[in-house]
């Protein structure tokens, strides 16, 4: 991808925008954060609600402009939303530390292998990316 391709794509990315990163996952940061004060059954709603906006806002900006991290992180925050209903439900037990499992689990898989490692080994923007114009 050429320079003024990736400087155009970028101009798409949700994550280079400080107030579409704020809406899309710095106030779902917080609300997990929060979150974890609260009893399960606000904290089910809290965490899941949090994670389907997160990860639909990764697969919408994966869409947009080829963020490589965002083809992984939505459809893990997805299926993390999926298993914070089922274990705040009592349908999966995760044992007396579930939520901390949770938590550990959105932090190691979806912060770091996901998110900062791909794009350390293979850059921002996936060589399929829409490009600017999409």
């Amino acid at each position: 991808m050429s320079s003024e391709s990736t400087k155009e794509t970028g101009q798409q990315d949700w994550v280079a925008s400080s107030r579409a990163y704020i809406i899309a996952w710095g106030i779902p940061t917080a609300a997990l954060v929060l979150g974890i004060l609260l009893p399960t059954p606000a904290r089910t709603i809290i965490w899941s609600t949090a994670l389907i906006w997160m990860g639909a806002a990764c697969i919408v900006n994966a869409l947009r402009c080829g963020r490589l991290h965002c083809y992984l992180t939505g459809p893990f925050f997805l299926l993390m939303a999926a298993a914070t209903l089922l274990h705040g439900f009592e349908f999966l037990w995760l044992g007396p530390n579930g939520w901390l499992w949770l938590g550990l689990t959105l932090v190691v898989v979806g912060g770091g292998l996901l998110w900062y490692l791909p794009e350390r080994l293979w850059g921002k923007y996936s060589s399929g990316s829409p490009g600017p114009s999409c």
